[in-house]
């Protein structure tokens, strides 16, 4: 079944060249982009199931590792290749909906179906990559594809915030080609399985440096503090839909791929300390500019940089709990970010603003829009007995059992963060639904193909607290597998004539 690996980014990429010969035909572009996205949710799910008896290995064109390029798909890729497939379809029936509400205005059709399955593609990369230069081939389709999504309409303001986000994409890809120039300098290879096996080889100081470097280029796509200030510029002005795509997968890229490296690359642990301080000012730097917001758009932008650090606070413990719990909380926040995006592009379209000054009474004209809005916030906010309370518990008693004083310290700064996370939750609530509505408040009917997605996304959020049983205990076998590492490289050399686990250097004949 190993077929099935190289899916996710095929078919995207296939469906991205058909959508473009098909520009004159709209309808045509929808069908292709549909069927396209959930025949990647259906190899995505798949895939969980597969790998969950051990990792899928696909040798790109034939090429076997280390000289050729592999896919692989173990637990951890398939669990964030099946949430992000999920939500890219559900992101795109509500963009759908939105067009044909608009005329079409607000998201140009010959465009934005290729481009949005280019990012569908790059993303799957990103999560299937065995070799360091295959990952920034997919961070760098991702930024080309974001540039043109980010931009839709021409808006000064988009123009604008896109421009700042490429600056600080190029930048941060211009620090990871650095590293990758380095990494391969200092081992001959940029498999990441062979990585595995050479860069303990190496000078301690040297790979100290590549880890920083490579921790720099990830931290700037995952907005960790202090290269977290593009982000609340550049993600509310874009359209409803591509803000919750952005929201919830783009900064995740960025965490897996800090995740990846730290478990396989450098397990010895010298940066958790450094981790643990971002983690922790990451958190209080996000929640505090979400304090003082007005609009319900920046207000969940800084919540977004706020819970990244708690994502960085499981990496950092580098125990199985912290990271098991870290994997949890980002399918948790995958889920309930870009619920919460996509209610918010209906909010708008309902009060016709998304300011919290100028709504009000939402809950008494649109209910349906106050239950959606209402669960995913409460799961941000950590409320028992949601999936964001279960996994921000997982993390505490992961920083208790740790037991150094940067754990208990991040353990106090969680708790701390969480209720302050609560508080602005409480406020955007009051506002947008509960005080008196304003006497201009439009009277707007909510197109149900916008309505239908968002609750589709909901539900799959109340999903994850239903069924947190199995899909943590998958999150800690997947945990598990990264800190062995043995799963994930012995799957790549046992490919064609060497035996499992086998080093390329041994299978050549030569000292390893």
């Amino acid at each position: 079944m190993t077929w099935l690996v190289p899916l996710p980014v095929i078919l995207p990429l296939a469906g991205a060249g058909l959508a473009l010969t098909m520009s004159r035909h709209p309808r045509a572009q929808r069908v292709i982009s549909v069927v396209v996205l959930t025949l990647v949710l259906v190899a995505a799910v798949s895939l969980l199931g597969l790998a969950d008896r051990g990792p899928l290995v696909v040798d790109v064109g034939g090429w076997a590792a280390p000289v050729g390029i592999s896919l692989v798909s173990d637990r951890l890729a398939a669990l964030m290749l099946s949430v992000s497939a999920a939500v890219t379809l559900c992101v795109l029936l509500y963009s759908l909906a939105q067009g044909l509400a608009d005329g079409d205005e607000e998201a140009p059709v010959a465009i934005y179906h290729p481009t949005y399955l280019v990012l569908v593609a790059g993303v799957a990369n990103t999560f299937l990559s065995g070799d360091l230069f295959n990952l920034y081939v997919g961070f760098e389709m991702l930024l080309l594809a974001s540039f043109v999504l980010i931009t839709l309409g021409g808006t000064a303001a988009r123009i604008r915030s896109g421009s700042i986000y490429v600056v600080v994409a190029i930048a941060s890809s211009l620090v990871f080609v650095v590293a990758i120039a380095l990494t391969y300098s200092a081992t001959g290879t940029l498999n990441l399985a062979h990585l595995a096996q050479r860069l303990p080889e190496i000078d301690p100081g040297i790979a100290l440096v590549l880890q920083l470097l490579l921790l720099i280029a990830f931290s700037v796509k995952a907005a960790v503090f202090p290269m977290s200030a593009w982000l609340p510029d550049s993600y509310p002005t874009a359209p409803a839909p591509v803000t919750a795509v952005f929201a919830g997968l783009l900064t995740k890229v960025g965490i897996y791929a800090i995740l990846r490296t730290q478990t396989l690359l450098f397990a010895e642990g010298r940066a958790d300390e450094l981790l643990m301080t971002a983690a922790l000012i990451t958190m209080l730097v996000g929640i505090l500019g979400a304090v003082v917001q007005n609009d319900v758009k920046r207000l969940l932008s800084f919540t977004l940089v706020s819970h990244v650090g708690y994502m960085i606070f499981g990496i950092s413990l580098s125990s199985q709990a912290g990271l098991a719990a870290a994997i949890f909380y980002v399918i948790h926040h995958i889920t309930v970010q870009t619920s919460l995006f996509l209610v918010v592009g209906l909010i708008e379209r309902r009060g016709g603003t998304t300011s919290l000054i100028r709504l009000g009474g939402l809950a008494r004209v649109a209910p349906l829009l106050a239950i959606l809005f209402f669960v995913p916030a409460m799961s941000l906010a950590g409320i028992p007995p949601f999936s964001g309370f279960l996994g921000k518990l997982g993390l505490l008693q992961a920083g208790v059992a740790d037991g150094s004083l940067l754990a208990i310290v991040l353990v106090i700064g969680g708790v701390a963060v969480s209720l302050l996370t609560l508080y602005v939750i409480i406020k955007a609530w009051n506002q947008a639904f509960v005080q008196d509505a304003p006497d201009d408040l439009p009277d707007t009917t909510l197109p149900r193909g916008m309505v239908g997605p968002t609750a589709a996304l909901v539900a799959l959020g109340l999903t994850l607290t239903f069924l947190a049983g199995p899909l943590y205990a998958y999150a800690d076998r997947a945990a598990s597998d990264l800190l062995a590492q043995s799963p994930y490289v012995d799957s790549v050399f046992s490919r064609g004539d060497r035996g499992v686990g086998e080093s390329p250097e041994a299978a050549e004949g030569t000292p390893p």
